[in-house]
């Protein structure tokens, strides 16, 4: 291979001493003429090569035809009308509908086409909010995959848009109370200022009046001695509690404070429910002058609450805290709707406001359930199933009867019977028990020789549980084993599985990733030579790190928008949230343990690496492209072996969400292609 000649500059950082080069420091600029011709000649190279694979026109079509069914989300009731959304097939955005209750799905009307949002497709609804009264509808939309959204407003009698626009909106709700609502936003970007890479200080909680302008909107909440951390509003659905979660950009937890909307002489007056920054604390809904609180404190797999305001202190166990971990709770059809993970699946069980059991929701098989949402007065609720070979079905739920049934199945063009999903249990480094869930076709040879796919998290509390991919079908479909390991770090068995993979604790989730490929390859499922190994964002710092520690783990590496450079992560956008996670070359304890697993600073020259294909794009205001871009410059420097190390940079895509199925198809194509033909798979 012949890369594009990378710039590499003298620039050096000092940490407590310690001289760290970094050669690529301009590649941080996303939007200069140098680094914009880098990722053009990047780019050129990287599609090339692409290009010359055999069968890479066949994996897009065959792709393509899968991809091409309707999907539905799960369905919300807003008044008279039931709300939902749904692609056709190969819409680039879900069309949002409504419906009279009651009425087939089949005569809905659409609400909001995001399809029309932009001429390419890349401008995407984020979320829908309902007020009170149903007569006005807040959507948010973001552009181009960045993570900065604006919120616009619908009347819903006349279904014609109102004129207000709020601007520079990230990491908020909509919450209404009123005659409008509030919500989070940062200032403005200053002149000259990058909006896509500049660091995101002092979030602000304002509340917007309906028919007036956003210099109008009046402030709720600042501190203007925080630079960082999130102040995100929440309102019950009886309009009563002003609930303000804050984070301090340090803990991994939050305080949650809150306000009565129905004590005029209180309204400058919040009560602190939870002073610590320790633990995650949210308001789950009020009952009266009670509030129901979902909480980890002193409760690692989490517990429900109940406590009065006026007396914070006292606390009271609605849902005590059970072996598995709580990992979602709803107030909704006068029940409260517990969906717990048992082994990293979903178990659902139905309680009453005051704590009863009543009984467990009955799922179609082992597999993840989400939905349960809605009003205490409503008295049908929805949901989706989903597993590894069951497509997304969505399912209309009678608490009271505690009865399911299907509301909208997908026909795609898979036969579920035809493969097998078993979870085994393996050792890692340490001797930590660690799950992990192996799915491939029935009858599959224990040979050595099976293209393998494993992907991991292993981060930020984020439970990986079993779900429908038609991206991944195509791998199983031709052969391929997926196996998808539960790394400590998430949080399939609560805080505590999640804080043994955070800082300083890190390199535990490395161990786990390396002991599953050394399992899938001991129990003769694959081989170094079949394996592929992927993960994205945190999990593409996993990628990352593991070619840097084992580099001859792997045929095939698959980092996507991966946290590369561990020394300046936090130094970027929303970065310094991950703080708790990971810990920050501000300390010098923690910048001697990210130096050690940092990928871009554990590359080594004339180290042979695995195939790796990094995948990232322009808009990526997350985890910033400068990370895969510094990464991969440094990565190609390095490499002394014969495999391609590439790197595929989206134009007009973000860090995933809301990307289009246009641009998820030609990446999925790519990335299969790649691996198969550096696997000699094709």
């Amino acid at each position: 291979m012949t890369y594009p000649a990378t710039r590499r500059d003298p620039h050096t950082d000092s940490y407590f001493g310690t001289l760290v080069p970094d050669p690529y420091q301009w590649l941080e600029d996303a939007d200069s003429p140098e680094t914009t011709a880098w990722v053009r000649a990047q780019n050129e190279v990287t599609f090339a090569y692409l290009a010359q694979i055999p069968f890479r026109d066949s994996l897009r079509e065959r792709l393509t035809q899968l991809w091409n069914y309707e999907r539905y989300s799960v369905p919300s009731q807003e008044g008279e009308l039931l709300i939902f959304s749904k692609n056709d097939g190969l819409q680039n955005q879900a069309v949002v509908y409504a419906v009279p209750v009651g009425a087939p799905l089949e005569t809905a009307t659409v609400l909001l086409d995001p399809n029309r949002f932009s001429e390419e497709g890349t401008t995407a609804l984020m979320g829908l909010h309902f007020s009170p009264d149903h007569r006005y509808l807040a959507y948010t939309t973001s552009g181009g995959g960045s993570d900065w959204q604006q919120i616009r407003l619908l009347d819903m009698a006349s279904r014609q848009p109102l004129p207000e626009v709020l601007d520079w909106v990230k990491v908020s709700g909509v919450a209404w109370a009123g005659s409008g609502f509030y919500y989070s936003a940062y200032d403005a970007p200053q002149a000259g200022e990058a909006a896509l890479a500049g660091k995101n200080e002092y979030h602000r909680v304002y509340y917007h009046r309906l028919s007036t302008g956003q210099a109008d909107d009046q402030l709720i909440y600042e501190n203007n001695d925080m630079a960082l951390g999130f102040r995100i509003a929440e309102v019950t659905e009886d309009e009563r509690w002003l609930c303000l979660s804050l984070t301090d950009g340090l803990s991994a937890g939050n305080r949650l404070l809150v306000r009565d909307l129905h004590a005029p002489d209180q309204a400058s007056t919040w009560t602190l429910v939870q002073a610590s920054y320790e633990f995650d604390t949210s308001v789950i809904g009020s009952l009266g002058d009670e509030l129901l609180v979902y909480t980890n404190d002193h409760a690692p797999n989490y517990r429900v609450v109940r406590l009065d305001p006026r007396q914070p202190a006292n606390w009271h166990d609605v849902i005590a805290e059970a072996p598995e971990k709580l990992e979602t709770i709803s107030l909704a059809a006068g029940c409260l709707l517990a969906t717990y993970l048992h082994d990293a699946s979903s178990q659902v069980n139905v309680y009453s406001e005051s704590g009863e059991f009543r009984h467990v929701v009955s799922l179609p098989a082992i597999g993840t359930a989400a939905g349960f949402g809605g009003r205490r007065t409503d008295k049908v609720l929805y949901y989706a199933f989903t597993s590894f070979t069951y497509p997304t079905t969505i399912y209309r739920y009678d608490p009271a009867a505690n009865e399911s049934t299907v509301l909208k199945a997908p026909r795609v063009d898979v036969q579920p019977a035809a493969y097998e999903t078993t979870q085994v249990f393996y050792e890692s480094k340490d001797g930590t028990r660690i799950p992990m869930f192996i799915i491939h076709k029935k009858g599959v040879a224990l040979n050595g020789q099976n293209p393998t796919y494993l992907y991991a998290y292993g981060g930020f509390n984020v439970s990986l549980t079993p779900a429908f991919s038609v991206a991944r079908l195509l791998w199983l479909e031709r052969g391929g084993v997926l196996a998808i390991p539960s790394l400590r770090g998430g949080g399939e068995y609560g805080e505590a599985w999640h804080q043994a993979g955070m800082t300083p604790h890190k390199q535990n989730v490395f161990d786990d990733f390396m002991a599953a490929a050394d399992y899938l390859k001991s129990a003769g499922y694959t081989c170094s030579q079949k394996l592929a190994i992927a993960g994205g964002s945190n999990g593409g710092l996993l990628v990352g790190a593991i070619m840097t520690q084992q580099p001859n783990l792997c045929r095939v590496a698959l980092p996507a928008v991966g946290v590369m450079d561990m020394l300046k992560y936090q130094k970027f956008t929303i970065g310094w949230n991950w703080a708790p996670e990971y810990g920050t070359s501000d300390d010098e304890a923690q910048f001697r343990n990210l130096l050690s697993y940092s990928p871009l600073h554990n590359l080594k020259p004339g180290t042979a690496y695995p195939a790796t294909l990094i995948t990232t794009a322009d808009h990526d205001d997350r985890v910033v492209p400068a990370h895969s871009f510094k990464f991969a410059a440094e990565l190609q420097a390095c490499q002394a072996g014969p495999s391609p190390t590439l790197i595929r940079i989206d134009v007009n895509a973000g860090h995933g969400a809301g990307k289009s199925t246009q641009l998820q198809i030609a990446e999925w194509t790519d990335v299969w292609s790649f691996t198969l033909f550096n696997m000699g798979s094709g």
